[in-house]
């Protein structure tokens, strides 16, 4: 189970596939991960960039101006994607439902906004 802290340089607008257009403000994004097979190969897709957009996150990363800055082993245990993922309640805000379409915990979303006001991400 891995987190990508990632910069957004500027704000952009992204067609995220069922998601629809999400917006997004310049800052520090959190993305919360697992990998049940091949860990080394996800986080290199993310860092390098992929060729064919399937998670919702290669969206966001295949941007211009947004980069992962660091990538963090949360966990070995992938059952713990939830629980640490959590942890951004209350001091980040959720993007709604991104990252969190197979989540059975009730998760708001696995990324979050690495910032205190609520205004900076919104749908459509």
């Amino acid at each position: 189970m891995y987190q990508l802290w990632i910069d957004v340089r500027h704000p952009v607008r992204v067609l995220v596939g069922a998601l629809g257009t999400v917006r997004f403000v310049a800052g520090t994004y959190v993305y919360t991960g697992r990998a049940a097979r091949g860990l080394r190969a996800r986080v290199r897709r993310h860092a390098f960039g992929a060729r064919h957009l399937r998670w919702h996150i290669d969206y966001l990363l295949a941007q211009p101006g947004v980069r992962v800055r660091k990538v963090v082993l949360a966990s070995e245990n992938a059952a713990d994607e939830c629980r640490v993922n959590r942890r951004g309640a209350g001091r980040w805000i959720a993007v709604p439902r991104f990252g969190s379409s197979d989540c059975r915990a009730g998760c708001p979303g696995h990324l979050w906004q690495a910032k205190r006001r609520a205004r900076g991400v919104s749908r459509g």
